[in-house]
């Protein structure tokens, strides 16, 4: 089945947070809260959406994933170059959907959009006590780089070294 990805629109705002509040209950059912119910609701995230930082994966047209792109992260990545690197957040795939594929596409378009903008990284971070998803990461070829805290938050960060587009 194709995979395809496409920026999200102000109309999909409810079809981003369905996805993102999805994750979270199910990762809050199993001990493992990552976001407030309120950081994902379509209020919350409605901007981001407007603002074109929401991508969506479909699967035989019908929304399997989510992710959050953009260009600039001080939050989590206030010591590094700005310029040369794209950021991912709200990384989030729907249960039906879940096994490695949509993950795995989402990522790629990811890796070849950064790539397409002319940066040489892209970053991520996750909780660093979540070593299942870090195995996850590592295994798509992203490599620590370092561990921080974030406010209440101590997170492990990741990159990916683009490489140069051969024209």
């Amino acid at each position: 089945m194709y995979i395809s990805i496409r920026q999200a629109t102000i109309q999909d705002t409810v079809i981003v947070s369905d996805i993102l509040l999805e994750a979270t209950l199910w990762l809050q059912q199993r001990g493992v809260p990552l976001w407030r119910d309120s950081e994902v609701s379509p209020e919350s995230i409605s901007k981001d959406v407007a603002n074109g930082l929401f991508f969506i994966a479909e699967w035989a047209g019908k929304p399997a994933g989510t992710i959050k792109f953009q260009l600039e992260d001080l939050l989590f990545w206030p010591d590094i170059s700005q310029e040369e690197s794209a950021f991912v957040h709200r990384f989030a795939v729907r249960r039906d959907y879940s096994g490695g594929k949509v993950s795995s596409a989402l990522l790629t378009w990811a890796v070849k959009h950064t790539q397409t903008l002319g940066r040489h990284y892209l970053r991520l971070d996750c909780e660093a006590s979540r070593s299942r998803l870090r195995a996850i990461y590592e295994g798509f070829g992203f490599r620590h780089h370092s561990d921080r805290q974030v406010g209440t938050c101590f997170v492990s960060r990741y990159e990916y070294e683009i490489p140069p587009q051969v024209s």
